[in-house]
């Protein structure tokens, strides 16, 4: 009698070993390179920081370019007086409160107008002529209508956000493969299906950068309706400091509006990681 032998089966299963050694190494690759950017990015500031520092007084005049010492030591002042803090969360609730309504605005009447293409041919230029009014124009015109309180501010800031929230979720909405939308249809999906499941995903890169774009803008709308007519906020805080010419003022209210933008900015990557993930590997690469 021949003895039978017994397939290894085990040995089917060793190529995991090497794909997840595979898998380590393109995380510590792409884990390496986000420390090597940051690295860098910490590095150049140092770097602009200890030049502005040497050259402002041997070189240059401090009451025009200030120093990063004075930067500091005014932000130092008003964190212990509580001007900062008060005047900062009022300029990040207009900024908020606007870059909310304009977004939401925006991007729920471009998914309206944008999917009916006749209704979109016929507003596009209307939509287009308001778009191109200067947004500081409408400042005084807001202050008619809604005073120089916090509304007003909050409008302005929502005005400039609508248009480039909108305009680049249409494109998005346009750039939809239509083979994908009547695919759906042969399958008798409906019109929800088609908003949810078709136009709505394929249209995010769009929305997304309409967000991203639209941050910076809804910080400039609240800050010129303070610098226009307020009497606190960081855009009153500039226009005091400009009117005592205290630089040193000026250019800590400036970093302060730069972080307010910072972590704007990065809320809404992550938030855009979060909505990406339905997208292949390549694709979000």
């Amino acid at each position: 009698m021949s003895a039978t032998t017994t397939p290894q089966v085990g040995s089917a299963t060793r190529p995991a070993g090497p794909l997840r050694e595979t898998s380590r190494r393109t995380w510590r690759q792409r884990h390496g390179r986000k420390t090597l950017i940051w690295g860098w990015r910490i590095g150049l500031l140092v770097v602009l920081l200890v030049v502005w520092q040497a050259l402002s007084g041997p070189v240059l005049d401090p009451q025009f370019v200030s120093s990063p010492n004075g930067i500091a030591t005014r932000l130092g002042d008003w964190v212990a007086d509580g001007t900062l803090w008060s005047n900062t969360w009022i300029t990040v609730q207009e900024i908020v409160l606007g870059f909310l309504v304009g977004a939401l605005s925006g991007a729920a009447l471009a998914y309206l107008i944008a999917s009916v293409r006749v209704v979109w041919d016929i507003l596009d230029p209307f939509l287009m002529a308001l778009y191109a009014i200067p947004k500081v124009a409408l400042a005084p015109l807001f202050i008619v209508w809604f005073g120089i309180g916090t509304d007003m501010k909050v409008l302005l800031a929502a005005v400039t956000v609508f248009f480039l929230v909108f305009l680049n979720t249409a494109a998005g909405v346009h750039e939809v493969d239509r083979a994908l939308v009547d695919a759906v249809r042969l399958m008798n999906g409906t019109r929800r299906d088609i908003a949810f499941k078709v136009v709505l995903p394929a249209s995010m890169t769009g929305l997304l950068t309409g967000l991203r774009v639209s941050i910076p803008y809804a910080l400039i709308g609240a800050v010129i309706g303070e610098l226009v007519a307020s009497n606190r906020g960081l855009g009153y805080l500039i226009s005091d400091s400009s009117a005592k010419f205290d630089t040193d003022g000026v250019f800590a209210t400036l970093v302060v509006l730069s972080v307010i933008a910072a972590v704007l900015n990065a809320i809404v990557n992550l938030l855009g990681k979060r909505a990406n993930r339905w997208k292949p590997l390549d694709a979000e690469a």
